[in-house]
């Protein structure tokens, strides 16, 4: 079966700041849409300067961007081709709001490709809509929240449409309940059509969340499916990282023959009372094997699948109708 091809891709490329050694050389790297990239590695090791290059913040400084298969050129039409495309949504939000309201800041991408009034209103009340940030249109940016900052600069970014939307550690500085709201906010881009990148050093979030993973190692970036890469100590100790707690509890569950070795095993705590859960529920009355749904495949738990299924569609905040504006 032939690959997907990739929709912007990095190649051979290089990048160093002014006055320092390299940050990058040699990177290959691309982003096929319909994956859930998660991006790791240390602090300091590049995550950053790759993600502003994939989306043109900066330039290579050796090998080339190409975006379709096409290389992106310095002229103004192919910027505005490739930011159409791909979107870089900023660790802190106070380094991308600048606008008196909330509005007025998700529509300034809309306006500035040129776009009708009518175009632009509908965009921002789609992108406020799948953020569900609402009721915050009208308020001002230094009044909102963190976590409200956070999502109001994600919405001006889904306000451009892109099919890669880019996020560097979106969830940094999120308490749990707000990573989590989070987390349902992209089941429903990724629902809607938007790949989703997420760079991050969180390899617990990386193992629930990512179907593939890039770890940036000294000798560059490695990828693959996320939870084999996860389980290489190896590689995540040379790229500085430790090991997740799912694969370690799946591990020792393994160990004690309480899980099927094709079976995935729990990747957070809930799913770990899930599962024991449905073992005591098995042993008593004959139902559900270990690492099994009940009634359900092999890799049992609910994962990333259930819980896409529990979250809203597209436009909808999380919560449902109604629901209130999360912080």
């Amino acid at each position: 079966m032939t690959a997907v091809p990739p929709v912007v891709e990095l190649v051979d490329a290089g990048y160093a700041y002014e006055n320092g050694p390299p940050v990058l050389t040699g990177v290959t790297f691309g982003v096929r849409p319909g994956r859930a990239l998660a991006l790791l590695g240390r602090n300091g090791s590049g995550k950053t300067t790759l993600l502003r290059l994939l989306s043109g913040g900066l330039r290579p400084s050796a090998g080339e961007l190409r975006l379709d298969g096409i290389p992106v050129g310095r002229g103004r039409a192919a910027l505005t081709r490739l930011r159409t495309s791909v979107q870089l949504v900023l660790q802190d939000p106070d380094d991308q709001l600048f606008a008196a309201s909330v509005g007025q800041d998700v529509s300034f991408g809309p306006v500035n490709l040129g776009l009708p009034e009518e175009e632009v209103a509908r965009r921002v009340t789609e992108a406020l809509a799948a953020l569900g940030i609402t009721a915050l249109r009208d308020r001002p940016t230094h009044l909102l929240s963190y976590g409200q900052r956070k999502r109001a600069a994600i919405a001006g970014a889904v306000a451009m449409r892109p099919r890669i939307l880019v996020l560097d550690e979106p969830t940094a500085g999120l308490d749990p309940h707000g990573q989590e709201q989070l987390l349902e906010v992209l089941a429903g881009l990724r629902a809607s059509g938007t790949t989703v990148v997420m760079a991050t050093h969180d390899v617990d979030l990386a193992l629930r969340w990512a179907d593939d993973a890039a770890i940036l190692t000294p000798d560059g970036p490695r990828t693959g499916p996320a939870h084999r890469l996860l389980a290489d100590g190896g590689l995540l100790a040379a790229a500085g990282l430790r090991r997740p707690w799912g694969q370690a509890a799946a591990r020792v569950l393994r160990a004690h023959g309480l899980l099927d070795g094709a079976a995935r095993g729990p990747r957070t705590a809930e799913e770990l009372l899930w599962w024991a859960a449905g073992d005591a529920t098995a042993d008593a009355g004959g139902g559900s094997r270990p690492g099994r749904e009940p009634g359900g495949e092999s890799g049992g738990g609910p994962g990333r699948e259930n819980a896409a299924a529990r979250s809203p569609g597209p436009g909808a905040p999380p919560g449902g109708a109604g629901a209130a504006v999360p912080d």
